[in-house]
């Protein structure tokens, strides 16, 4: 039984997390399904939505099969985790999270690695790593804390800290809120829209963004000038620019 179902429709992919009994909790064979269905979508998607079936996203890390690992055997799972995490951060088509119930844990560090997060009335997210006498190994302590901040992130791993929807807004864990139960549709909606853009221009942005805010100051702008001068050579930025020159583009106005 696969524990991560696929689907794509119109260049989009989507990925549910299929195993609501346990509060889509991950263990080594959904990690193992979402691996092959994160290979997939990048053979033929334009961009990826992932979300959960039942009531929750994901609840994090599957403590019972965790708790009988040994400590290299738990070297190597968190490892698996960063292998499998990083062709959604850093591979070549844009992750939307489809959020809703518990955000817990790896469930959080699952949702990070993704591009952008839209989270329903219903989401919460917890960090209780502290709690359970453990720590994050999902690339949390990467990607989470760069999104939310050292400080909140070391609050909630001590104190069992929860979010509500309005605070991971406020946190930037998620840019966009909707009603119960629509989260899916909006980040389905986002990812068509992205899906128009040029694929090199999505592969810039997912990957030349990070690293340029990790660099320095001076190495941040050359790089800056690099990817700019790259991507707007292209024959495809030729005629999007020459589209918007001539007035066949659609114009950015304000929201009614």
């Amino acid at each position: 039984m696969a524990f991560v179902e696929y689907s794509i429709e119109d260049g989009i992919a989507r990925l549910t997390l299929t195993r609501p009994d346990k509060r889509n909790a991950m263990n080594d064979q959904m990690l193992a399904d979402l691996e092959v269905a994160v290979d997939q979508a990048a053979s033929e998607a334009l961009a990826v939505v992932i979300c959960g079936e039942g009531d929750h996203f994901c609840a994090g890390l599957d403590l019972a099969e965790h708790s009988l690992k040994t400590a290299i055997e738990g070297i190597d799972g968190s490892r698996n985790w960063h292998r499998v995490f990083q062709k959604i951060r850093g591979g070549r088509i844009p992750y939307f999270a489809a959020l809703h119930g518990a955000v817990i844990g790896g469930g959080l560090e699952l949702a990070s690695v993704a591009h952008v997060r839209v989270a329903d009335r219903t989401a919460f997210f917890a960090l209780p790593e502290g709690q359970r006498g453990i720590f994050v190994g999902g690339g949390g302590s990467v990607h989470t804390s760069r999104i939310m901040g050292v400080p909140l992130m070391t609050d909630m791993m001590l104190t069992g800290r929860v979010l509500d929807v309005d605070e991971a807004r406020q946190a930037n864990i998620v840019t966009y809120v909707t009603p119960a139960g629509e989260a899916l549709a909006k980040a389905t909606e986002l990812a068509k829209k992205a899906a128009t853009n040029a694929p090199l221009s999505n592969y810039a942005v997912i990957n030349a963004l990070p690293r340029i805010r990790d660099s320095g100051y001076d190495e941040g702008l050359f790089f800056e000038s690099m990817i700019a001068a790259f991507t707007q050579t292209t024959p495809e930025a030729h005629e999007r620019l020459r589209a918007f020159l001539e007035k066949r583009a659609a114009r950015i106005a304000p929201k009614e």
